[in-house]
């Protein structure tokens, strides 16, 4: 299952560490309409620019301050120290716009999009505007920062968030689906961008011990289709999901754990709604019983 599975530089394409799925990627993926998403590390002072095209965009620093500019209006973005920092300022470019994106320090940065007609104004959403959910409640703890959901975001087909899970707990989890369009259910393609970090608090070794931060993803078949994914996955790594059950998203004890995710599909509503795995989905009533883990929430 090669073909969902995408390791750090393996979908690289010029100044971009990651380009999948965007009308410029030089990566093809078959079978894949919906979604995209690409990331690079910008020196201080670098610049890295989109062309206008029929997307609508949402740019999200993961490391560092950027400065965004679209419709030559600047945007300041002011970042974070790392995705385990907290919420970030983003920005939302709408369709048809070209974007121009600087690092005055340098830093990360991913842009989040999918193919769109519909145009919505460009948005800058602070990070103090950002909603931050605490989901799931015990070992199934973990951080929602959900700035481009269609409750805190009006655009045209994507829903993007982002998610935080302390080390040695799941997320995604119990695993679902969103591959059919039927009552209860919407179908949408999914990106997971991962990146994770030794745990706050850990031993530190100078034999290189704890070098390795890891995470780990399952994607399995809802149906005839096949798919069957089981990734270690660590910093700039990407697992697409194009139908079937995943989750869940694991942080192996002793590292964090942070995806992007980034959702689209052909349906009329936009709307993140999901079918338990039967196997599973009695996990749920597990949580009532149960605090939320008290590292969360991930602050600076």
């Amino acid at each position: 299952m090669a073909e969902w599975v995408y390791s750090l530089g393996s979908a690289a394409d010029g100044a971009w560490q990651v380009s999948l799925g965007a009308h410029d990627s030089a990566t093809p993926l078959r079978g894949w309409a919906h979604t995209g998403i690409k990331v690079a590390e910008l020196a201080p002072g670098a610049t890295i620019s989109l062309e206008a095209a029929g997307e609508e965009r949402i740019v999200v620093p993961l490391s560092g301050a950027f400065e965004a500019t679209v419709d030559g209006e600047m945007y300041s973005l002011r970042g974070r120290a790392s995705v385990f920092a907290g919420p970030s300022d983003v920005l939302y470019t709408g369709i048809g716009k070209a974007v121009e994106i600087t690092s005055p320090l340098g830093g990360r940065v991913a842009v989040a999009l999918a193919p769109a007609k519909a145009e919505y104004p460009t948005r800058l959403i602070r990070a103090e505007e950002t909603p931050v959910e605490l989901r799931g409640a015990g070992n199934c703890s973990r951080e929602v920062h959900n700035f481009g959901t269609p409750a805190a975001l009006e655009a045209d087909r994507f829903i993007v968030c982002e998610v935080i899970t302390p080390a040695g707990n799941w997320s995604s989890y119990p695993p679902h689906k969103h591959d059919e369009e039927k009552d209860g259910e919407t179908s949408l393609e999914e990106i997971y961008y991962f990146e994770t970090r030794l745990a706050p608090g850990s031993p530190t070794h100078s034999d290189g011990a704890g070098q390795d931060p890891v995470g780990y993803a399952r994607v399995y078949a809802s149906d005839e289709r096949p798919i069957d994914v089981n990734a270690e996955v660590r910093t700039g790594d990407v697992v697409l999901v194009p139908y079937g059950w995943h989750g869940p998203a694991m942080a192996a004890p002793g590292y964090d754990l942070y995806y992007l995710n980034v959702m689209a599909g052909p349906g009329r509503v936009r709307e993140w709604l999901i079918s338990d795995d039967p196997h599973h989905g009695w996990i749920r009533s597990t949580w009532d019983a149960q605090a939320i883990d008290p590292r969360l929430p991930f602050t600076s």
